[in-house]
């Protein structure tokens, strides 16, 4: 294991402990607690108006939010004078202070929010939805609780490339070209041209958010893994036998074929050579956008066949 490997799963160990301890005093299980602490670590990451995470934990408080928006003392950290002006800042590691720079106040302060609602399944996405007021950041957060309960672990960051590296296959990077079917628009993603049938993979840990006929993208899957990209594989000739929205996948796993279907109603298929449309779309919070894939792909490929 390298260096950086080693850190990284250092990393997981201490946020895992943070996790279960707080899960233990607040009776949430870890598993929604992971999934709201990667969340907005990588809406953090995404985005330029807040700031990056610095901590274990990457739960974003406005001071304002955390102290109380009336309260003079926006470093206020004695709980006593935060809840009397109803801040969101608590006391989670028993310092008697309500820190923004303590990993354990933040995630005990967000779960407590959640505590109001209760701790069952529906009663946490009430809790979820009504602070962040937004159905996809809830179905978003709720999708990453699923996969890190299924594996029971957080280091999920292995990828695989979208065919096998065995399969005679082509690609280069056309993310950005102009496209003039359905009106113009550029191309969001880049076109893997392999044969007919050729088996189409998950690149990642992640659910399928979605699956169907779309007039462009013809027969589609949509992926959505834990860091908030949305894989998304399109002109297949089909999909894999009971693969269903919802269902968990893995890097490596078999999720339908290479077609070329699309660009007209259902069944459409034909129109141009077998190849799969593979584009990655980044949530923020707020919005979602494309952007390039090439640089990844290019990665994941080098990363298989080194692991080979």
């Amino acid at each position: 294991m390298n260096v950086f490997a080693e850190s990284n799963e250092n990393e997981y160990v201490k946020r895992m402990e943070l996790y279960t301890r707080t899960e233990a005093v607040t009776n949430i299980p870890w598993y929604y607690l992971a999934a709201i602490d990667q969340y907005e670590r990588n809406v953090r990451q995404a985005r330029r108006d807040i700031p990056k995470a610095e901590g274990l934990t990457g739960i974003y408080f406005k001071e304002e939010q955390w102290t109380g928006v009336l309260n003079p003392n926006k470093q206020d950290e004695n709980p006593k004078t935060i809840a009397l002006f109803n801040g969101l800042g608590t006391d989670g590691d028993g310092d008697g202070k309500a820190s923004l720079k303590s990993d354990e106040d933040v995630l005990f302060s967000f779960a407590k929010l959640l505590l109001a609602y209760g701790t069952d399944h529906d009663n946490l996405k009430i809790g979820l939805w009504n602070y962040y007021k937004r159905d996809k950041a809830v179905r978003i957060i709720i999708g990453k609780a699923d996969i890190y309960k299924h594996y029971g672990r957080l280091n999920l960051d292995e990828h695989a490339f979208p065919v096998p590296l065995n399969s005679t296959y082509s690609y280069r990077n056309t993310w950005g070209d102009a496209r003039g079917w359905g009106g113009r628009r550029i191309h969001e993603g880049t076109d893997i041209f392999a044969g007919y049938g050729v088996p189409v993979r998950a690149t990642s840990y992640g659910i399928v958010e979605m699956k169907g006929w779309n007039k462009y993208g013809g027969w589609r899957v949509g992926i959505r893994d834990i860091n908030n990209n949305y894989h998304y594989y399109a002109h297949l000739s089909g999909f894999t036998k009971d693969l269903k929205v919802g269902q968990i996948v893995e890097p490596g796993m078999m999720i339908g074929g290479v077609g070329s279907s699309g660009y007209g109603p259902p069944g459409t298929s034909g129109k141009f050579p077998p190849h799969l449309h593979y584009g990655m779309y980044k949530d923020n919070g707020i919005s979602e956008w494309s952007y390039d894939p090439y640089p990844h792909l290019k990665l994941w490929e080098r990363q298989e066949r080194k692991r080979k």
